[in-house]
């Protein structure tokens, strides 16, 4: 089957982490109409006990409201086997090369090839009959979005797996750059639209004291790794001046064919582009190296601000926006993405699907596969999504909008966070999954919650960031490498090696490039032959036949 690769499919499915930065402030989502969970019709009368592999969380989801909630509704009892957050793939892979797994993995950040894999194996069931006969809900989400079921079905007809489906629209073009407008107008420079007029504002942050303390204590632009800081490397925006850069497999893709950048001239240029910057002390040195904390304290310093740039998805991870007697952020704006010096202007799109939480496994029941599916589906309701996502306590994680109350477009919303009942602050709520299992975060869904309609607001940080990214959108590509694709399964691990050694090694040159430990013009021939060794030509086909197969 062959997957489409059209921008406008917009299936966000971000990891937690990811999450958990969109919501330092008010969490925006929402709608669909209310529609009731699938009857328990076809279990026992007794409850159906069935084991849930999930993260462990800072209370006990056995108490959970949302747990209890569908626990009486779905008449099951559900038994959690539960791992740290940073060791869920690991412990899921000890448990599966072990044999003694659980019956649902509600939370196993599965990628398509784990579930090819997997599901070749016989390990996880397919769930296409389950889903006919007792998910009308994700039913009903697929005929409106009807990419998302092809997205889910694998190659070989099957699906899997069930994903947590986000449509966010700022996650869409993440690879965003902010910019202290308060310093551009000290030395009377616009917004930058190139990368030449980058250069000089840069330059004149540099040289031109426009903190006004006197001293030389500027950094022009900082950033950090990805792994720290959402698209916080210097490269994830600035590569794509000179030519696509993903921020992942550097995968680019023109009429269906597959190639790769990282190795190509005009990536080449990109490099002497940002080692140039360095060279002259624009570039923070510590932008290889911090973390997310360090960014933080950079950006909330008492006294001078010393911060001209950041290129992150979110600015608040430099400054704090959700607190109205702090005000520094109010003078940073967006850039869009700049034209560079052979035309190119591009914004870092991603679309597709990441990873799949829900899989249920070969040691379930025909009792336990239609309990755990219709507990899955429910939160493709809204109202389960509302109360798997915010709690099933209105007044407490959320509210019905009062009128007047409008979404980050401006439009009447259905759902606020607006006068929710404080709770003492050392209280660990336990009411909802939150960022925990399937559930519709489509579009509609999210944008029935109220934000803010002023965007430097404390509570309109939501619509500063679908602002910020309307200001994107126009610069999307037309093609790009869809997340969705499915490996073919011989091919999953040799595409998981050549995976990460070639992005190991373009992370790693590229740093060594930018800093100057590597010479551009005398190295580079030697590092696009080093590809050879990491079996490219390869790495290239599997992505190919990724997308073409049918």
């Amino acid at each position: 089957m062959k997957k489409t690769l059209w921008v406008s499919l917009m299936v966000l499915l971000i990891g937690s982490i990811v999450l958990s930065a969109c919501g330092n402030n008010n969490k925006d989502t929402s709608s669909a109409s209310p529609s009731a969970g699938a009857s328990a019709s076809a279990t026992p009368s007794g409850p159906v006990e069935v084991t849930f592999f999930a993260p462990q969380g800072k209370a006990p989801l056995e108490d959970n409201d949302y747990t209890k909630l569908v626990e009486q509704k779905f008449n099951a009892k559900i038994k959690w086997d539960l791992a740290p957050a940073d060791a869920l793939i690991d412990r899921r892979q000890l448990l599966l090369a072990s044999g003694d797994y659980p019956e649902v993995f509600l939370e196993g950040k599965f990628s398509n090839a784990d579930l090819m894999t997997y599901g070749k194996q016989g390990v996880l069931i397919p769930l296409n009959d389950l889903i006919d006969k007792y998910a009308p809900n994700l039913k009903a989400l697929w005929e409106k979005k009807p990419f998302l079921k092809t997205a889910m079905t694998s190659p070989d007809g099957n699906i899997y797996g069930i994903p947590r489906f986000n449509e966010c629209y700022h996650c869409t073009y993440s690879q965003k750059y902010w910019m202290n407008k308060e310093w551009l107008d000290k030395v009377g420079l616009p917004v930058p639209t190139t990368t030449d007029e980058l250069y000089a504002v840069l330059k004149a942050f540099k040289t031109q004291d426009p903190n006004g303390n006197g001293k030389a204590d500027e950094i022009p632009l900082t950033g950090a790794p990805n792994k720290s800081v959402w698209n916080g490397n210097i490269d994830a925006y600035l590569m794509n001046s000179f030519i696509y850069n993903d921020n992942d497999k550097y995968l680019t893709v023109t009429d269906g064919k597959v190639d790769f950048a990282a190795n190509k001239p005009e990536w080449k240029d990109g490099l002497a582009y940002m080692q140039k910057l360095y060279k002259e002390g624009l570039i923070d040195s510590a932008s290889f190296t911090q973390n997310d904390q360090a960014i933080g304290q950079l950006g909330n310093r008492e006294g001078d601000e010393i911060v001209g740039s950041i290129t992150t998805a979110l600015v608040s991870y430099l400054l704090n926006v959700g607190d109205e007697k702090i005000t520094r952020h109010k003078h940073w704006v967006i850039v869009p993405p700049l034209k560079g010096p052979n035309g190119v202007q591009l914004a870092g799109t991603w679309q597709g699907l990441g990873e799949f939480a829900f899989t249920i496994t070969n040691k379930a029941s025909e009792a336990q596969q239609i309990a755990a599916i219709q507990i899955a589906d429910y939160a493709f309701s809204e109202e389960g999504a509302l109360f798997s996502e915010y709690g099933t306590n209105e007044g407490i994680g959320w509210n019905k909008a009062q009128p007047g109350e409008k979404n980050i477009w401006g439009e009447p919303a259905k759902y606020s966070f607006e006068n929710l009942k404080k709770l003492d602050e050392n209280a660990i709520r336990n009411d909802s999954w939150s960022l925990l299992g399937p559930k519709d975060m489509s579009k509609e869904f999210r944008d029935s919650f109220a934000s803010a309609q002023d965007p430097l607001s404390a509570k309109g940080y939501e619509t500063r960031l679908a602002q910020a990214t309307k200001e994107y959108e126009p610069y999307a590509p037309k093609e790009i490498y869809p997340a969705s694709a499915y490996i073919r399964p011989e091919d999953t691990d040799t595409a998981a090696q050549l995976t990460t050694a070639i992005k190991d090694y373009v992370n790693t040159s590229m740093a060594q490039f930018i800093i100057g430990n590597k010479d551009i013009e005398k190295d580079w021939d030697a590092y696009v032959k080093g590809f050879d060794g990491l079996n490219l030509a390869k790495y290239i086909e599997i992505y190919q036949n990724a997308i073409t197969q049918s």
